[in-house]
């Protein structure tokens, strides 16, 4: 074996194996921040009105569209990039980032100097925006030393900050709602988090702080940044900025509605396929010369991403009208069960579509998600306010349900590179998902008698689907357990 090959060998085990702790990183990290993020819900939840809801959704949105403005897809470019970073290359990146995330801050400041967030969201919305704005500069001395963190895939490193400030985040936002600040707690914890994160980082992987600007440098980055960045645009346009439209046409109390459902339906997906995608794209990138093993890896995401959400997604439909109906507290929230529902089935097929745009982009292939992001883009502009009109604010959730189906395309781009078999690898989950909602939907008054009987079905559907699992797929669990169980070990 020559000494390229042998090296090729040496870089592509030490992938797989830190792909694999990272991944076990990063799913500790996801169980324990998604349980401190229910947790906090849950309290918020009680405490806080749909208008103060609506107030936070509102400012998050807007502060969402000035995101935009702090990167232009550096960071991508230089976790993509298949060689080795040069100082230059990070100075660089790192002072263009400072200066756009103050570029936030200021135009922040026009929004507020112009009463249009007072208007709409009162004082509190006003700090709160602040509070988000300010946090940009924090951030962004942050990103190169994630950007080495990432590059070296030492993923179990990585989390630790996200920890710690979801963490100081979650702890002082909801002591000061029990204290009765209200919403204005945000701004708190906004920037109590943002502070704690970066003395984490730096901690976890110095930096010493470089100021300079290369035209050459910043010319190759932008390069891939610009088109990534655009994807980034497009996707602020049909989130944020088309949310925030609809946050100023809805009163407060229906967007609230929206931002209430929206926010539960995403626990299952930040669980699995965010936590995944935080890996698999330098991963990937790593990976975008080795055809065979970038579909293996892509395969094996798409199987544990399905294995996990499919049953989480089945039981929280099933489950949200008992569970609203045992909590006197969150009757309030009844008018919104239909929006989370729909919401929450349109996450099944991000699930499987999210994976592969995030391979277009690690292989390098940005045109095509590009072209993704328009279509997505133009489809949410054009079908919401056609549901807005004939359905209110749950419109928002048919629109986005209705859309969710062109989530497949991805697939047919990336078998053009690479020949994936999506089918195979979620058949199975989707026909135990299946007989799990039946049993779940023939049995839907019982879980609402009491405490017990919703444990009890809890129990039961997470038995259905495990046995239907087994019955219909257990040569194939077991293997891909194996598969795990080999990495952990080399």
């Amino acid at each position: 074996m020559s000494e390229a090959a042998s090296q090729s060998s040496i870089d592509i085990s030490l992938i797989k194996k830190k792909s694999f702790s990272g991944a076990v990183s990063y799913f500790l990290r996801t169980i324990l921040l998604q349980g401190i993020g229910i947790v906090s819900v849950l309290i918020l939840s009680a405490y806080l009105s749909p208008e103060d809801f609506g107030i936070y959704g509102f400012v998050v949105i807007i502060i969402g569209i000035l995101g935009f403005f702090s990167d232009i897809g550096l960071a991508a470019a230089l976790v993509q990039k298949e060689e080795e970073p040069t100082q230059t290359d990070y100075a660089t990146a790192f002072t263009v980032q400072q200066i756009l995330s103050w570029l936030i801050v200021g135009i922040a400041g026009v929004f507020i100097a112009s009463g249009f967030v007072e208007a709409k969201g009162g004082t509190a919305g006003v700090w709160i925006l602040l509070a988000l704005a300010f946090s940009f500069p924090l951030a962004a001395l942050k990103t190169i030393p994630s950007i080495i963190l990432e590059r070296k895939l030492d993923f179990s490193k990585l989390v630790i900050p996200q920890v710690v400030e979801q963490i100081i985040f979650n702890g002082i936002l909801i002591f000061l709602v029990w204290n009765q600040m209200g919403v204005l707690a945000y701004a708190y914890a906004v920037i109590a988090r943002s502070v704690v994160g970066v003395i984490v980082m730096y901690f976890i992987q110095p930096w010493k702080i470089s100021v300079k600007i290369s035209k050459t440098s910043l010319k190759s980055m932008i390069s891939y940044g610009f088109k990534f960045q655009m994807n980034d645009l497009l996707a602020r346009i049909k989130d944020q900025l088309f949310f925030a439209l609809v946050a100023s046409y809805l009163p407060s109390r229906d967007f609230g509605f929206i931002q209430w459902s929206k926010t539960w339906s995403m626990y299952p997906y930040n669980l699995t396929v965010q936590n995944i995608m935080a890996i698999t794209f330098p991963t990937f990138s790593r990976l975008q010369n080795e055809k065979y093993l970038l579909q293996r890896a892509i395969e094996k995401s798409l199987f544990f991403i399905s294995l996990v959400i499919f049953p989480m997604l089945v039981g929280m439909v099933v489950f949200i009208q008992p569970f609203i109906e045992l909590v006197p507290s969150y009757h309030k929230w009844q008018p919104a069960l239909l929006s989370f529902i729909l919401f929450t089935l349109s996450i099944g097929w991000s699930a499987i579509s999210t994976p592969l745009t995030n391979t277009l982009n690690a292989v390098g292939e940005i045109n095509t998600t590009l072209k993704l992001m328009i279509m997505w883009t133009v489809l949410t502009w054009i079908v919401t306010p056609i549901c807005l009109y004939f359905f209110g604010f749950t419109g928002v959730a048919v629109a986005a349900f209705i859309i969710s189906f062109t989530s497949l395309i991805p697939v047919y781009y990336v078998k053009k590179i690479v020949p994936i078999s999506v089918w195979d690898q979620v058949w199975r989950q989707l026909l135990a998902a299946a007989g799990m909602a039946i049993v779940g939907f023939v049995w839907l008054e019982q879980w609402s008698g009491s405490w017990k009987w919703l444990i009890a079905g809890a129990v039961l559907l997470s038995a259905v689907y495990g046995l239907i699992l087994l019955l219909v797929g257990r040569k194939k669990v077991f293997a891909e357990l194996q598969i795990l169980r080999t990495m952990r070990q080399k």
